[in-house]
Formats: C-alpha cells, sequence, structure tokens
C-alpha cells in the first residue's frame, strides 16, 4: 500500500476516519526550523467545521508531535504528528451497501473485505488533518524564504469569486482571515446560501478552486516526468475531492490563438517577468519566476440525503441505500487549507531537490 510521495522531502500518511489516530511522517525536513504549535493550531482551525453547512462532526484537533522536534526546532530526523479521532460514531455505517461515488467498493475489491470501512476508513477525508498539520510546520518555512501559497473558492453553486489579481500576495494575506476562503464577500455570502439549499434538498454542491504560489525562482522542476505540473499534480489527486486540475488558463487555453495564449515577456528591474501569466507561471515544467497558478475541480460530497441505487458487494445483490452519518453539503471550503498543505509540501520537496535541504535557512535566492 503505496501512501507516500516526494523525494528529498517525503511524506507519509496514516490512520483511518474511525481508528485511533490519523498521522503524518515527514522525512528529509532540514534540521533548525521553528516549529509553531499556533501555526498548526491556525491551519487546523480552518480545515475544522465551523459554520452552520459544515459537517456536524467537529474533532479538537489535540495533536502530538511524537518525534523530529527537540525544543521547538526541527532535529533532521523523521517528524512525526499524531491527530487522535475523538468524536466517532461507528454505528452509522455498515458494511456491504456500497455509496456511490465513494471508495466502498473499490477498497474492497483491493483488501479483500479486511479494510477499515467506517466513515471510509484510510479513504476519509478525515485523513487531510495530518496533512494540514504538516503543512502548518512547512508553510512557515516557506514563508521565510519568501514563497507563499494560498487557495480561494473560485466557483461553487453557480457563484464566481473573483480571480487572483496582480495584488496576490495581498489577496494570500486576506484569505487566511477569512473563515469563507472569498475574495469578494459578496460571494462568499452567496456561497454559503447555496450550500444550505443543497442541504436542505437532501444533496449536495463541488466547486472550484484556485492556488498561487508566488516568490518561486526560475528555474526550479524537470522537464518531461517530473514537471512542476506533474509533482503538484500527483500530491493534489491525493486529496480524495480532487477530479481535475488545470494550470494557468487550463482547457479555456485550447479555444485561443497563440496570438491570444502566448505570454509577452519583458525585462523589469533587472528580472525577466511576462506581461500576461496564462501559462500559470511554468513553461517547458520548469517555473518561470511569474507567480504559480492552477485551478481544481472538487466533486460534490458523494454523501447525500437522498436514497440512490447502488450494490450490496458482499450478498451481491442489486439495492437501495440512503446515506446516513454526518456529512458536509459541500467540501470545498474545508479543502482549500488542505489543497495550500499538499502544494506546500510538494513546493518544499522540489526547492530542496534542487538547492539542498538547508536552502530553508540559508534562502533560495540563487
Amino acid at each position: 500500500m503505496k501512501n507516500s510521495f516526494g523525494s528529498s522531502l517525503t511524506v507519509t500518511l496514516f490512520g483511518e476516519s474511525h481508528g485511533p489516530a490519523v498521522g503524518v511522517v515527514l522525512d528529509g525536513l532540514c534540521p533548525g526550523l521553528p516549529v509553531s504549535k499556533e501555526r498548526i493550531d491556525a491551519l487546523l482551525s480552518r480545515r475544522r467545521p465551523s459554520l452552520a453547512t459544515d459537517t456536524a462532526r467537529v474533532e479538537p484537533d489535540n495533536w502530538q508531535i511524537l518525534s523530529g522536534v527537540f525544543e521547538g526546532r526541527t532535529t533532521g530526523t523523521p517528524l512525526c504528528i499524531v491527530i487522535p479521532n475523538e468524536n466517532v460514531r461507528s454505528g452509522d455505517y455498515d458494511y456491504g451497501k456500497a455509496r456511490p461515488s465513494h471508495a466502498d467498493y473499490a477498497a474492497f475489491a483491493k483488501y479483500h473485505g479486511y479494510e477499515d470501512y467506517r466513515g471510509g476508513g484510510h479513504f476519509s477525508g478525515r485523513v487531510t488533518a495530518a496533512l494540514v498539520a504538516a503543512g502548518g510546520v512547512v508553510i512557515p518555512a516557506l514563508e521565510a524564504v519568501g514563497v507563499n501559497v494560498g487557495t480561494h473558492i473560485l466557483q461553487c453553486g453557480g457563484v464566481d469569486d473573483d480571480p487572483f489579481s496582480d495584488a496576490i500576495e495581498r489577496e494570500i494575506a486576506l484569505l487566511a482571515e477569512r473563515p469563507m476562503p472569498v475574495l469578494n464577500e459578496a460571494a462568499a455570502r452567496l456561497m454559503q446560501e447555496k450550500i444550505a439549499a443543497a442541504k436542505a434538498e437532501g444533496d449536495s454542491l463541488g466547486g472550484v478552486t484556485q492556488t498561487a504560489v508566488t516568490g518561486l525562482p526560475a528555474g526550479l522542476g524537470e522537464p518531461w516526468f517530473d514537471s512542476v505540473e506533474g509533482a503538484l499534480s500527483r500530491a493534489l489527486f491525493g486529496v480524495g475531492g480532487v477530479k481535475g486540475v488545470a494550470f494557468g488558463v487550463g482547457f479555456a487555453g485550447a479555444s485561443l490563438r497563440g496570438s491570444e495564449y502566448n505570454d509577452p515577456l519583458r525585462v523589469e528591474d533587472g528580472a525577466v517577468r511576462s506581461v500576461t501569466n496564462r501559462n500559470g507561471g511554468v513553461n517547458g515544467g520548469i517555473t518561470n519566476g511569474m507567480p504559480v497558478v492552477f485551478r481544481c475541480a472538487v466533486k460534490p460530497t458523494p454523501s447525500i440525503a437522498r436514497p440512490q441505487q447502488t450494490v450490496d458487494f458482499v450478498t451481491h445483490e442489486n439495492a437501495e441505500i440512503t446515506v446516513g452519518g454526518r456529512h458536509d453539503p459541500a467540501i470545498i471550503r474545508r479543502v482549500c487549507p488542505v489543497i495550500d498543505s499538499v502544494t506546500a509540501l510538494a513546493v518544499c520537496d522540489m526547492l530542496a531537490g534542487r538547492y539542498g535541504t538547508d536552502c530553508f535557512l540559508k534562502g533560495i535566492g540563487l
């Protein structure tokens, strides 16, 4: 079972939704990085249910670092974070009837009935809490060398937010303070109304997020199979609700002419910059010095309070199911800090691969 990604910085997930705990191991961090309880808590609080349109399962996320940190700084050895599961209701789940668009049947086919099925087990969104805790370690390390990451809801329920503008740095800082990670507060209210309406109808919504990474030097990444797009996409597709990743203008660029799509280049203040950023900051799989910008398509929460056709894979019979338990009518809000964290972990791996792990102490202006 493969639950790891990264080369210079390796990230390994463990745990199940209704097991004793979820957790993460980070192997390859340089020694001496400050580890802030406040930053980890703040990022976890952004993921935690807090609005009326979120799930009723609220975990306190009383995380603990078991290894890899001494007197507030990383030691350079594997860093292990464990987050206990303290609010579980395993009785909400029966085995056999596959919940449509969940991993129930796929997990059964792979693990031959030995999988922990409660609450989705290892496939549950609960496991992303560990990724966010890891993000609380690496995001401050990136900020210290001038790299910032931010994600907002670009679209949900037919409501559009403003895309990132030329003031990306200010907008990223703004998003960290908002309970609904949206740049246009009027759009945030409309999105919440749409989510509440779907919930009232026993249904759910998906959406699109937009992420920006600023401060990356030109020349990061590899051509062909270790491209920036490839490394980020591999990590992002590990998040269960993400079903599509598009860089820059993405699929919209397919309908443009070259004269409309190309990013003209200029020298500004001694640095090469492009006038536009339709390529999302990447050419040939390598960063070009512009912000790396991409969108993620996030599917509707598959757990809905409506009767659905399914199968009982134990009896091998057709069946009907109405999903019980506690679920988000839309995960789009809570997935934003997860995307931030996964992005930061992948970027740290790429930076460490090019400049060495000590670059987070010495800087990356090379």
